[in-house]
């Protein structure tokens, strides 16, 4: 998803954004499998903190990894609009429990700014960062343009622990 990545700075990407407490973050639509209600996965012994367990996905074996946790966040509080973005990563599926969906939005490449050149404990998780208008949601008006910071789901280290949940 990084702009460095296209030759074309006018090619259009859809992003799928959501909201993990107040930031909101994207993926690309292409890794995105589908989006389902929050249920109780089945927990796992010895599995990395960050994988909340397995749940089944028409026969499917699918971890479930708590987004927040994996980004070294508090763990999201469950709540109505708490759900499971399952997408594939290397193959292999697996499922982001996050706070809400925002937004499907479409982003121009050449709109993808850097991720800023800090210290960050671990560096590629952030694909870079785009500008997209603010949606209204439910007991708040639309704003002005929300910041999105793009996840790189292959940096994210999750396909290592797919195989011991999976």
């Amino acid at each position: 998803m990084t702009a460095q990545a296209s030759i074309d700075p006018g090619e259009e990407r859809k992003v799928v954004t959501f909201r993990i407490g107040k930031q909101v973050f994207g993926i690309d639509m292409k890794a995105l499998i589908e989006i389902r209600e929050w249920e109780e996965p089945t927990p796992l012994p010895s599995v990395p903190h960050f994988i909340r367990g397995v749940t089944n996905m028409r026969g499917t074996v699918v971890p479930v990894i708590g987004l927040a946790e994996r980004l070294g966040w508090a763990p999201s509080e469950l709540h109505a609009r708490s759900c499971v973005i399952v997408v594939s990563i290397s193959g292999k599926q697996a499922g982001f429990l996050v706070d809400e969906v925002a937004d499907i939005v479409a982003i121009q490449v050449g709109d993808i700014q850097p991720a800023p050149d800090v210290e960050i404990e671990e560096a590629g998780i952030i694909a870079g960062l785009v500008q997209v208008p603010d949606r209204a949601r439910p007991g708040k008006a639309a704003g002005g343009p929300a910041m999105v910071l793009l996840l790189e789901l292959e940096a994210l280290n999750v396909t290592r622990h797919l195989d011991l949940a999976a």
